[in-house]
């Protein structure tokens, strides 16, 4: 009988901690047809934190200096994915530009030829 006490204050601890968590409410709602019963646990990027941000030519020594807010289980994914974008569309103009001038050395090129 002392063990059947002892388990049900058990379950009744549990239960109190749950409800007074707030747990329970988010492994039971269901709020949307299709939503996820229970959310990932963890939370969205804080608003407060200035962004990491790159000059609009940025040297190596820019990205060297680069530093990133560390989160729960690493670096802020958002704050990453940010930087990464941004030296993606730099490198990309870059490229570009590197084409075109390209392409517009190979027309004087061609120009001056048929000038002699």
């Amino acid at each position: 009988m002392s063990f059947f006490l002892i388990f049900l204050a058990i379950i009744l601890i549990g239960v109190a901690v749950l409800l007074g968590t707030g747990v329970a409410s988010k492994v039971f709602r269901r709020d949307a047809p299709g939503a996820m019963p229970f959310d990932d646990g963890l939370d969205e990027p804080v608003a407060s934190l200035p962004p990491v941000l790159l000059p609009e030519d940025p040297a190596p020594s820019d990205i060297d200096h680069l530093r990133f807010a560390v989160g729960l289980r690493g670096y802020r994914m958002d704050q990453v994915d940010q930087v990464l974008d941004e030296l993606r569309d730099q490198l990309a103009a870059k490229d570009k530009k590197i084409a075109d001038l390209g392409a517009e050395v190979g027309r004087l090129r061609h120009a001056a030829g048929q000038a002699r």
